[in-house]
């Protein structure tokens, strides 16, 4: 039995929406599946069929020391792991860092110096490796589930297992990433770089990350990422 710890009121910020704002943000979510689905589709066919594995292997000597040999990224929690990503997702990524999309000064730098054919090839690289369990933080699990399979419906938020699916393997036809047993301390930066606007590498699903983390607290966002950190 998990251990319970009391919702913090004293600091607690108070978000009240109306009627209208929780249906404009779930037309926004159902919009944004739409949307991704169709415009995800191609190129995540395409990426996973031209890129290949073994030239990606090679090319990944640079990324191993902050990602490891095999991408599972466990010398620092918070940079993310790659193994299993689906290969159309990472694409993705390495090219909302080349455009501006995800800030960040060394990956940005990085991501410039690829190719086409580099960025395919090292997505399908690790595509193909498997990824390292993580457990989760007992007293975080009920409460993260519950956010997770079932949103926060009086406040608007979505659920996360809607788009990231049940065992949290997302959808890469869609191109929705895996979120299981990833980093806990990634997801909880992930989830704040969502919310304060930093991060805009959801611009193809009709910003669907930046409306749904703005509403999450602290301490909400410590609950799923460490219930997303243990997923299975």
């Amino acid at each position: 039995m998990y251990n319970r710890r009391a919702f913090p009121t004293k600091n607690l910020k108070i978000v009240q929406l109306s009627t209208k704002r929780v249906r404009r943000l779930t037309s926004s979510t159902l919009l944004a599946l739409t949307a991704g689905a169709m415009t995800l589709l191609g190129a995540g066919r395409l990426y996973a069929q031209q890129g290949s594995a073994e030239a990606g292997q090679a090319k990944s000597a640079v990324c191993a020391a902050c990602h490891g040999a095999d991408g599972n990224s466990m010398a620092n929690a918070e940079w993310p792991t790659l193994a299993a990503q689906h290969a159309a997702y990472t694409v993705r990524q390495l090219q909302a860092y080349k455009d501006g999309q995800r800030p960040d000064p060394g990956m940005q730098s990085f991501a410039q110096s690829l190719s086409d054919e580099d960025v395919r090839d090292l997505a399908a690289f690790y595509a193909a490796q498997p990824i390292a369990v993580k457990g989760a933080d007992p007293e975080l699990v009920e409460r993260g589930q519950r956010i997770y399979r079932g949103g926060i419906a009086e406040r608007g938020i979505a659920a996360c297992i809607a788009c990231h699916g049940p065992s949290g393997k997302g959808n890469p036809l869609s191109g929705y990433p895996r979120v299981s047993h990833q980093h806990a301390p990634y997801l909880t930066a992930t989830l704040r770089a969502y919310r304060s606007g930093q991060r805009r590498s959801d611009a193809p699903l009709n910003q669907m990350m930046r409306n749904v983390a703005e509403l999450l607290l602290d301490d909400e966002i410590e609950a799923l990422a460490s219930y997303m950190q243990g997923l299975n």
